[in-house]
C-alpha cells in the first residue's frame, strides 16, 4: 500500500488561498499544509488551522515573498525592505547565514507562539535545498525537532524527512486528472510519499502577488474529485 501526503504549500497567503486548502481538506484529498508566516493571510490561516485540528500543519519558510519578521536582516531584503524575488535572490554568498538562521527561527516561533503544533517544515520555492543553507536547515530540525521535505529521494543533509519520496510534479503542466493513477505506477508498495500541491480559490491578493494562479483553480477540482487507486491510501500520522 502506498501511503500519501498530500501537502498544500503557501497556507497563509491571502484568504483565497486558506479557504481553498481548508477546502480541499475538508472535501478532497489534501491531509497536510505548510504555512507561511510573514504574509497577510497568516493570521487567518492561523485560525482556520485551530478550527481544523487534524489537518497536518507545518511551516513554510519565506526568503523569497514578502517581508522579513525581523527588521535587522539587511542581506535578505532590497532597499524596500521586501525579500528579493527568486528570480533576484542574490548568490548564496552573498546571504548572511546568521541573518537567515534568524529569520527562519522568527518564523518557526512565531508558529508555536500562537498555539499550534508543527509537523515538519518546508519553504517556499525550495530555497531549502540551496547548499549553502544546509547548516541553517540542520541546526532548526534539530532545535525544534522537525522532519523536513525530501529532495525527491533525496534527504536533506541528513536530517530527519517527513516522507520517503517528495515529488513536485502536481504542478503547472503535470497538473492532471489522471494524476494519481499515473502515479501509483511508478511508486513502490510500502512508501510514504509526498505530493506537493497548491489548490486555492483566486482573489486579488494572489493574482497580484504570484505568477502562479488560475492552475491553482485547476488542482483544487482535481483534489476534490480524485478517486484514488485501490493500493493508495493517505496517510495517518
Amino acid at each position: 500500500m502506498i501511503q500519501l501526503i498530500v501537502n498544500a504549500d503557501d497556507f497563509g497567503f491571502s484568504p483565497g488561498v486558506n479557504y481553498g486548502i481548508i477546502d480541499s481538506y475538508l472535501y478532497g484529498i489534501v491531509n497536510s499544509t505548510t504555512m507561511m508566516m510573514n504574509l497577510t493571510g497568516t493570521d487567518h490561516a492561523i485560525r482556520l488551522a485551530k478550527k481544523n485540528p487534524e489537518l497536518q500543519v507545518g511551516i513554510h519558510l519565506v526568503l523569497t515573498c514578502g517581508k522579513p519578521l525581523l527588521k535587522d536582516v539587511p542581506s535578505l531584503v532590497d532597499k524596500e525592505g521586501f525579500f528579493h524575488s527568486l528570480s533576484d535572490l542574490p548568490k548564496a554568498n552573498q546571504i548572511s547565514i546568521d541573518e537567515l538562521e534568524r529569520e527562519w527561527t522568527a518564523q518557526i516561533e512565531r508558529f508555536i507562539s500562537s498555539g499550534l503544533k508543527p509537523s515538519h517544515f518546508d519553504s517556499h520555492h525550495h530555497v531549502h535545498f540551496i547548499e549553502e543553507f544546509q547548516p541553517v536547515i540542520k541546526n532548526l530540525s534539530e532545535k525544534f525537532g522537525l522532519p523536513v521535505r525530501r529532495n525527491g529521494h533525496i534527504q536533506v543533509n541528513g536530517v530527519k524527512s517527513f516522507s520517503d519520496l517528495s515529488l513536485f510534479d502536481f504542478y503547472g503542466e503535470g497538473v492532471a486528472p489522471d494524476y494519481f493513477n499515473k502515479l501509483a505506477e511508478r511508486i513502490d508498495d510500502g512508501k510514504i510519499v509526498e505530493i506537493m500541491c497548491h489548490p486555492a480559490y483566486l482573489d486579488n491578493i494572489l493574482l497580484r502577488g504570484s505568477s502562479y494562479t488560475f492552475k491553482r483553480l485547476t488542482e483544487f477540482e482535481i483534489l476534490t474529485h480524485v478517486t484514488l487507486p485501490k493500493n493508495m491510501m493517505l496517510y495517518l500520522n
